[in-house]
């Protein structure tokens, strides 16, 4: 017989043995495995500020939280509660002491902390996530995190009309992780600073040990004629787009109409063509559409979307894979599903600090998939926590050993056994 509970039953929270989410212990040993604690307190130097002590452990605490979804520092509480400090392996503070740590961050304190970014990787890609040999594809593309108030100093209106940041960010493709990111003011134009970005990106890149080709694909916003002689000069090839200004729009109006081919991978209700030209000593990609049908008359004229690349492949894969640019919004969606749905200070440097914390937690859940999991399917951050973060555990002890018991038949109860015998692989940093 089946007892409703939900009515009758007494409710209190008095549990120590508890842990609310026992699989935090999976993104917190891989961690632990790359030393990004001893990074943090290596590189990170906030002086006699207050609140500048132990950088490394507050840190810690965030990148925890946030792998569990945290997006504001009252999150990050959860780790105190019941025995869950125990599976994590590092000290765990307080709300308030972290919004006091981070409150302590300047400009240079941030380019500190996005350096533990760029050794991270470079540990996370020699431990088994990075590219090795095999070709690299890198997107770069800006999103406006949203903030309300007027205490936000930096925040501002941009292209969106939204109050809010406008960081730039590099992904890569297929796996997700963040390769760089920096924290913009919300009135920034799209290009602010992309050049000086891809010119710490590109050493950034090399130093992780990734020595197969590189692609790195853009949307217009980042036309540079300076970015684009950068990456050729590095030996990379890209693809940017580019705005339909005069010269543009001429020539693609000078392509002959025979030149035209058609992209049979197109809906029904409409149609797709693709062409080539010469802009100058630059190959201009074109691809045309328009609506059929009923709805033809909402965009009866063709419209054109051209961008530039050095590539030498077919017009096909190129401009196939030029499209699959849109891969990034999937990460910002999962930053956006997590830390940085909120940016929790009313100091801008704060909020940079918290975005490179935010991205380091992203990559913590990618690496633990791409080491852990190897050959499936890189899930996202919410699918992640769910599956394998999320499981409530008891923690007991008897005859000097200690136990997490999880609950019976979890469903995915293999791939979680699977992820940490892996990890518990991984050698100690040096």
């Amino acid at each position: 017989m089946v007892h409703d509970l939900s009515d009758r039953s007494v409710v209190c929270f008095d549990e120590e043995p508890i842990v609310a989410n026992a699989g935090v212990m999976l993104p917190a040993l891989l961690a632990q495995r790359l030393g990004i604690e001893a990074l943090i307190d290596t590189h990170v130097d906030l002086g006699e500020r207050q609140g500048g002590a132990n950088p490394g452990g507050k840190a810690m605490t965030m990148l925890s939280a946030m792998a569990l979804g945290a997006d504001c520092l009252e999150d990050c509480d959860v780790l105190r509660s019941g025995q869950t400090a125990a599976v994590l392996g590092h000290r765990v503070a307080a709300p308030s002491t972290l919004g006091t740590f981070l409150r302590a961050f300047t400009f240079g304190h941030v380019r500190q902390l996005d350096r533990v970014l760029a050794d991270s990787l470079k540990r996370a890609w020699a431990a088994g996530a990075g590219p090795g040999e095999q070709r690299l594809i890198v997107d770069v593309d800006s999103f406006v995190g949203e903030v309300h108030g007027y205490d936000k100093q930096g925040a501002g209106f941009g292209y969106t009309h939204k109050r809010g940041y406008h960081p730039i960010l590099a992904t890569r493709a297929g796996s997700g992780e963040v390769l760089h990111i920096r924290a913009r003011k919300g009135s920034a134009n799209t290009a602010r600073g992309a050049l000086r970005f891809v010119e710490e990106l590109i050493p950034r890149i090399d130093r992780a040990g990734a020595s197969g080709p590189k692609l790195l694909r853009a949307d217009s916003g980042f036309w540079n004629n300076k970015l684009m002689a950068k990456l050729e000069r590095a030996g990379w090839t890209y693809s940017i787009g580019v705005r339909q200004q005069p010269h543009i729009t001429a020539a693609i109006a000078a392509i002959a109409e025979h030149d035209w081919q058609p992209l049979t991978d197109y809906p029904e209700d409409g149609e797709a063509q693709i062409a080539q030209t010469m802009l100058g000593s630059q190959r201009l990609v074109v691809r045309r559409t328009r609506l059929l049908g009923a709805q033809a008359e909402l965009w009866p004229d063709w419209r054109q979307f051209a961008f530039l690349t050095n590539r030498t492949d077919a017009l096909e894969i190129v401009e196939a894979e030029h499209r699959q640019h849109a891969v990034v919004e999937l990460a910002i969606r999962d930053l956006k599903d997590q830390a940085l749905a909120h940016f929790p200070s009313g100091r801008f440097y704060a909020n940079a600090a918290w975005t490179v914390i935010a991205a380091l937690a992203h990559n913590l859940l990618r690496w633990t998939h791409l080491i852990a999991l190897p050959g499936q399917t890189v899930r996202t951050a919410r699918t992640l926590r769910r599956r394998l973060l999320a499981i409530p555990a008891r923690l007991t002890r008897s005859g000097r050993r200690t136990t997490l018991r999880m609950p019976a038949r979890w469903p995915w109860a293999d791939d979680f056994l699977a992820a940490l015998t892996r990890l518990r692989a991984l050698p100690p940093p040096a």
